[in-house]
C-alpha cells in the first residue's frame, strides 16, 4: 500500500515500501521515518514485535536503506498524518551506503552536483508535487475553456525574440535554433483552431545565473483568434485564478512543508487584478504619483528601516542562544533543537542582510528610472509591494516589446502588450499582448529587429490569408512555481535544472 492510500485503509494488515529518511532509538525501539515518495509515515519497531533478529537489523540500517514493512496503524495526534505503523515484520530490500546529503548545511554546488539524490528530500519532494498540481491545473482550466492543446516545434528556422539568445544547433548540415517560445506557431495554429494552448520546453542562451533565469524551462502559451488586449488580460486574470484556486486545495500538505503562508493566495482568487500602464508605472516607480496614499521611495525607506530593527533583534536572540549552549549543559534533545534554532535564525538573518543591502540600490534605480526603459526586477518588485496583488502593466513603448505586438493606432509609440507582475517580489511571470495584424508596419518591425526576411515568410502569411484580430500570452512554469512555494531561486523548481554553466547531473 502506498502511504497516500492509509487514511482509506486503516483496518488490518499493511504492508509499506520505501525508503529510510531518518530514524532513532530508545530501550529496544526503533523509530523509523519512512517515505515511499507519496508520504511520510512514522514506523514503530519494537523487539517485543519483530523479534531480536529483526530488531538488530532495524538497528543497521542506514539513511536511503530500502525495506517493506507489515504491521498495523494506529492512531497518533502528535504525528503530522495523525497516525503511525505499528511493525511486526521487516524485510531489508537494500542497504544504502553512506548517503552524501545529511540534516547538516550543504552548499549550492554541492546540492546541484547532487541533485539526483536532493530530489528525495522533503522540501525538494513537496515542491516537485506543486509543480505536478499546477500543471494538472493548467490543462484543467484550458481544456474547461474549450482551448486544444496544439504542440509546437522545438527546432526553428527563426528567432520568435531576440537572435542573441538562441541555442544554434546543426540540423541535417544547416542551421537550426532550440525554440524560444512557440508563439508563432501558436498563432498559426489558433488560425486553424480559435483557441489553442502550447504547452513546451523553451530555451534561451543568456549567460547569466541570476535567480529567476533558466537555459531550459516550460512555457505556456495560449492563442486566442479575435481576442484584443483587453479580452486577453481578462483571461490572465481568470486563467491565474482558477490556477491558483485549484492548486492550494490540492497541495495542503505540500504548503505545510514548504512553510508557505497561503493567505495572499486567498486574497488573489477574491480580487480583480490592479491594471496599470506603462506611463502610470514609471510615474509610480519615481516616486511622482502616490498608490492608496503609498508611495514608493517613502514604502521603501520605511521597509529599510523595518529590516534593520528586525536585523537587530534577531542577532540579539541568536547571541543569546548560543550563550546557552556554550555555558549550560542539557540533554541530547535540548541541545540539537537549540542549534537548529540558531541555523534558521542564521539563514533568516542572511535573508534580511541581503533585502537591506538591496533596497536602497532599489531607491536609487526607481528614483533614475529611464521613460522608455523595460522594467528590471527591483522595479517590479516596487510596484508590486504598493499593490499587493498581482498587478498588469499594459501599452509599453514598442521599442522594447517584441517585433510582433500590435502597435496603437491611437498612439502609435505605444504597443498593446502586457506583463503580470507577481507580489513578494517574484516579478514577472506572464508576457503577453495583442498581435500586429497590419503587414507593412510587421515587415517594418521585421527588418527593424534585422530579423531574416525569408524566415518570417509562413509568418506573414498568417496576415494575407484570412487575417483577424489576435492576442495571448506565456507562462513560465518555474516561475510560478517559484511564487506558489516561494522559492528564493528558480533551479530549485524544475527536477534537473539547465542554466548558465550546468548541464549535469
Amino acid at each position: 500500500m502506498y502511504i497516500s492510500e492509509i487514511p482509506k485503509n486503516k483496518e488490518g494488515e499493511i504492508t509499506v515500501k520505501g525508503w529510510v529518511t531518518n530514524s532513532r532509538s530508545s530501550k529496544g525501539i526503533e523509530f523509523i521515518v519512512l517515505r515511499d515518495g507519496t508520504g511520510y509515515l512514522q514506523c514503530i519497531l519494537d523487539i517485543n514485535n519483530i523479534g531480536e533478529n529483526n530488531y538488530n537489523q532495524a538497528k543497521k540500517l542506514t539513511q536511503e536503506s530500502s525495506i517493506e514493512l507489515t504491521g498495523t496503524i494506529v492512531e497518533n495526534e502528535k504525528q503530522a498524518e495523525g497516525f503511525e505503523l505499528q511493525v511486526y515484520r521487516l524485510n531489508v530490500i537494500s542497504i544504502s551506503e553512506d548517503y552524501p546529503i545529511t540534516n547538516k548545511a550543504h552548499g549550492v554546488e554541492f546540492l546541484a552536483d547532487n541533485r539526483h539524490l536532493w530530489l528525495r528530500s522533503k522540501r525538494q519532494w513537496a515542491i516537485m508535487r506543486v509543480r505536478n498540481n499546477i500543471i494538472f491545473a493548467i490543462h484543467n482550466f484550458f481544456q474547461k475553456e474549450g482551448f486544444v492543446q496544439a504542440d509546437a516545434p522545438i527546432f526553428t528556422a527563426n528567432a520568435a525574440e531576440g537572435t542573441s539568445t538562441l541555442f544554434e544547433t546543426n540540423y541535417y548540415d544547416s542551421p537550426a535554433y532550440l525554440t524560444q517560445s512557440g508563439q508563432l506557431y501558436g498563432e498559426a495554429m489558433a488560425m486553424a483552431l480559435s483557441k489553442i494552448y502550447t504547452f513546451g520546453p523553451t530555451f534561451r542562451a543568456e549567460k547569466s545565473k541570476t535567480r529567476r533565469h533558466l537555459s531550459e524551462f516550460w512555457m505556456i502559451e495560449p492563442e486566442m483568434a479575435f481576442y484584443n488586449n483587453d479580452m486577453n488580460m481578462d483571461l490572465i486574470e481568470k486563467f491565474l485564478q482558477a490556477v491558483i484556486k485549484e492548486v492550494i486545495e490540492k497541495s495542503k500538505k505540500e504548503f505545510e512543508v514548504l512553510e508557505r503562508d497561503t493567505t495572499l493566495f486567498e486574497k488573489i482568487i477574491k480580487n480583480d487584478f490592479p491594471r496599470i500602464t506603462y506611463n502610470e508605472a514609471v510615474d509610480i516607480l519615481k516616486g511622482e504619483k502616490d498608490v492608496n496614499g503609498k508611495n514608493s521611495i517613502k514604502t521603501l525607506e520605511n521597509d529599510l528601516q523595518e529590516l534593520i530593527s528586525k536585523i537587530e533583534n534577531i542577532k540579539a536572540d541568536i547571541t543569546e542562544r548560543e550563550n546557552v549552549l556554550a555555558t549550560q549543559s542539557m540533554k541530547k534533545g535540548k541541545r540539537n533543537f537549540l542549534k537548529n534554532k540558531v541555523d534558521k535564525l542564521k539563514n533568516e538573518l542572511k535573508g534580511l542582510e541581503d533585502s537591506a543591502q538591496h533596497i536602497p540600490q532599489w531607491i536609487e534605480s526607481a528614483k533614475n528610472f529611464k521613460y522608455g526603459n523595460d522594467l528590471g526586477g527591483s522595479d517590479e518588485t516596487v510596484l508590486t509591494r504598493l499593490f499587493e496583488l498581482p498587478i498588469m502593466v499594459y501599452n509599453w513603448p514598442h521599442e522594447v516589446k517584441a517585433f510582433y505586438m500590435k502597435r496603437d493606432i491611437d498612439s502609435p509609440e505605444l504597443a498593446k502588450g502586457v506583463d503580470l507582475l507577481a507580489p513578494e517580489g517574484y516579478g514577472e511571470v506572464v508576457g503577453g499582448g495583442e498581435r500586429e495584424t497590419n503587414k507593412e508596419l510587421l515587415i517594418e518591425k521585421i527588418n527593424e529587429h534585422k530579423l531574416p526576411m525569408e524566415a518570417f515568410e509562413w509568418y506573414l502569411d498568417l496576415r494575407r490569408f484570412g487575417s483577424v484580430p489576435h492576442a495571448g500570452f506565456g507562462l513560465g512554469l518555474e516561475r510560478l512555481v517559484a511564487w506558489m512555494c516561494k522559492i528564493k531561486h528558480i533551479r530549485e523548481t524544475i527536477p534537473f535544472p539547465r542554466y548558465y554553466g550546468r548541464v549535469t547531473p
